[in-house]
C-alpha cells in the first residue's frame, strides 16, 4: 500500500472530506490533493502532521526488492 492510499483510506475511514482533514491536521488542502494524488515530493514534517490525524508516522521501512 503507497503512503497515498494509505491516507485516502484512512481519512475516509473517519468521515472526513479533504478540507476536514487539512483543517484538523493543520496543513492546506493543497497538500492533502497533492498526497492522495501520489506527488512524490512533500515535506516529511507535514506528511507527519497529516499522519498524526491517523495514529501513525512516517518510519524507515526494509525495502521489498523484486
Amino acid at each position: 500500500m503507497t503512503l497515498s492510499e494509505f491516507v485516502k483510506r484512512e481519512r475516509k475511514k473517519l468521515g472526513l472530506t479533504q478540507m476536514e482533514a487539512a483543517r484538523k491536521a493543520g496543513v492546506g488542502l493543497r497538500f492533502i490533493r497533492d498526497l492522495e494524488q501520489g506527488k512524490t515530493t512533500l515535506r516529511m514534517d507535514k506528511v507527519n502532521q497529516l499522519l498524526e490525524l491517523f495514529g501513525s508516522e512516517l518510519g524507515p521501512m526494509p525495502l521489498r526488492r523484486k
